[in-house]
């Protein structure tokens, strides 16, 4: 069942205001705070048993104000579910105590569309932690807990879907396309109603931010608002981001606004279908809402329109959410937290093995290094590669300020906020040992002497592991099978040519996969490969060409047509280009939402061409207006 959000705010006389001395975002971030806010609570439902019961108030002391419901979900089915169905609450647990996790009852018989099949449970996880003893949701500094449980903010004005992503619902949450269409799922997508049973928590971390420890930080705009478990074992925790503020909410407004809310449903959905581990978007939705924002902090305040995309990753657990144990001397929590992670997350470690924090760390050092060397290979700039944006289960989050580098260019920032360029692409790699190093330091407290001479030499290993796999990637790219001492140059002679001509990134690895041999041999570039005619200014391209045709001849049992069909399959022709994406956020701002769908559409086949995506230009040239375009941190 869907149950209400909870009502506005009581009036300021109730309210709670924060304490002082909270840390802020270096040079803020009007997207995740908010000045003191009271304290919201949800509609007290309870439901009779028995035939024909019905809905009636919880009278007092039967039901604590936090909704530690268990639910009677519907009997779970094989196979796919239908839209949300009504399942019938139970109010139970003490104040103060957390309920059981959802129990299995009976459904109603079908009727149509509504196929009773669908249910949430937070349960699973605070159920292990202690959970922020303060009610209210106002700004503060929040001690000895994990979650503090807060509701969202419904919008005030009318919502629309604007976008859903078939695959999450259809093969992940096990839902039929149709449930988009019907009022609950809108209501649950943003919002103004939550699943009975659910607990809806905001999660405490803190966290680098730029180099610098930047204390407390936590969701400041986002609520987790259940655990799904579906048809294929697979955990998944779901989230809403822009869904109003929460303790952690800091100097801002809880909100999100539809560019940056269009932006993270396309590239954490393209990124998807590019092959590197993230965190998926569900649904995006738009209200008119009224979100005010300085989007590059001039002084350019401007009005926008508040949005929600509804996410989901296995985990949300990220490096500052040890840190934040750490620092405040929390060690017992610390290890009740890692202990949780590596039961849930973590099978081939065994939680009761004495080193399983040693075999944590080596193994998400290991994963880290993978993936970023995965963000190279495909010109990814994450933007900001803060502490608590570095997910502990080595995936992609926290979309904001990213780019798709076009022109190569190792200096390339995407992110304006990032004024001295320490998230530039080409350094990447590096924040990604500072990030492990302070992941090490969150653990120290854990570890005995042998064991922290140990994780020391696994770190030192970090940057070998990210070369080895950034070598093979890239060797893959160019088709090479097999080993050779010179592929590593033959890899830095070409990336230095395109850094020289400022050649297309993508292009140039897509244009070679599709050019022949005997083209290339002829230095004979068709007018079509307009990536490689740059490059083919340089005066060493001719050079490096033959070095290339030499290395592919050794290619054992290899033809070029098996070379092109197996570059084509790595090396993509659409990636969400900047200017793409502006376009359908230009055009979303007019409720025009047609591109929005069609990236949709094309990125989820970046390998393959497609004649929409011909006809939209998404494979030619940055068009000229492109230059100019600017992301930064505000959203």
């Amino acid at each position: 069942m869907l149950s209400p959000a909870p009502p506005p705010p009581a009036a300021a006389a109730t309210r709670r205001r924060k304490p002082g001395g909270l840390g802020q975002r270096p040079g803020g971030h009007p997207g995740r705070g908010g000045a003191a806010a009271s304290s919201a609570r949800p509609p007290r439902l309870c439901r009779e048993s028995g035939a024909g019961s019905a809905e009636r108030r919880c009278p007092p002391g039967e039901m604590w104000w936090l909704p530690w419901l268990a639910a009677w979900a519907c009997g779970a089915r094989a196979g796919r579910a239908g839209p949300l169905c009504a399942s019938r609450g139970l109010c139970r647990a003490p104040p103060g105590r957390n309920a059981s996790a959802p129990q299995r009852g009976q459904c109603g018989r079908q009727r149509g569309a509504e196929l009773c099949a669908w249910a949430l449970s937070s349960g699973s996880l605070p159920d292990p932690f202690p959970v922020d003893v303060i009610q209210e949701n106002y700004v503060r500094i929040v001690r000895n807990c994990i979650f503090s449980v807060v509701y969202p903010t419904p919008f005030k004005s009318r919502v629309r879907l604007v976008a859903v992503s078939k695959e999450v619902l259809e093969n992940i949450l096990d839902l039929d396309i149709s449930v988009k269409e019907t009022p609950d799922f809108l209501q649950f997508a943003s919002g103004g109603k939550v699943i009975l049973g659910s607990v809806p928590l905001a999660h405490r971390y803190g966290g680098h931010q730029f180099g610098s420890w930047a204390g407390q930080l936590g969701d400041g705009r986002v609520h987790l608002i259940g655990v799904y478990t579906n048809r294929h074992g697979e955990r998944w925790e779901l989230q809403l981001k822009g869904s109003g503020k929460t303790p952690y909410s800091r100097n801002g407004d809880g909100r999100a606004v539809l560019r940056s809310s269009v932006r993270e449903f396309l590239c954490s959905e393209a990124m998807h279908y590019l092959g590197i581990p993230t965190s998926r978007a569900a649904s995006l939705v738009v209200s008119n809402d009224e979100v005010w924002r300085d989007q590059f902090y001039n002084g350019n305040i401007k009005k926008e329109r508040g949005a929600i995309v509804l996410r989901l990753a296995k985990s949300w657990f990220r490096i500052g959410s040890l840190e934040i144990l750490t620092h405040s001397g929390e060690l017992d929590l610390l290890r009740r937290l890692l202990d949780f992670i590596i039961q849930e997350h973590f099978p081939s470690i065994a939680v009761n093995d004495s080193n399983r924090y040693l075999e944590f760390f080596s193994t998400v050092v290991s994963e880290t290094a993978d993936l970023i060397a995965l963000w190279m290979s495909v010109g990814f700039a994450h933007g900001v590669c803060n502490t608590d944006n570095f997910s502990l289960l080595s995936i992609t989050i926290d979309y904001g300020p990213f780019g798709f580098m076009e022109s190569y260019d190792p200096n390339f920032v995407p992110n304006t906020s990032d004024d001295e360029g320490r998230y530039k692409i080409g350094n990447q790699a590096n924040v990604g040992l500072f990030n492990l190093s302070k992941l090490l330091h969150a653990l120290n407290p854990l570890l005995d002497p042998r064991q922290k001479q140990l994780a020391s030499q696994i770190l030192e290993g970090y940057s070998e592991r990210y070369y080895i796999h950034f070598t093979e990637l890239f060797k893959t790219k160019l088709g090479l099978l097999g080993e050779n001492e010179d592929d590593n140059y033959l890899i830095a002679f070409l990336l230095k040519l395109m850094e020289d001509t400022k050649a297309d990134f993508t292009m140039t690895f897509r244009q070679l996969s599709v050019i022949t041999a005997d083209q290339l041999k002829e230095l004979h570039i068709p007018e079509e490969f307009w990536a490689l005619q740059d490059l083919g200014k340089h005066k060493l391209f001719s050079e490096w060409v033959t070095m290339y045709l030499l290395r592919l001849s050794r290619n054992k049992g290899d033809s070029d047509t098996k070379r092109r069909t197996r570059m084509t399959s790595v090396n993509p022709r659409y990636i969400l280009r900047n200017w793409m994406a502006e376009s359908a956020v230009q055009k979303a701002n007019l409720n025009d939402f047609s591109e929005v769908n069609l990236l949709q559409q094309i990125l989820q086949h970046p390998f393959r061409r497609q004649q929409a995506a011909e006809e939209a230009g998404y494979s030619l040239q940055p068009p000229a207006w492109a230059k100019d375009l600017r992301v930064s941190c505000s959203s």
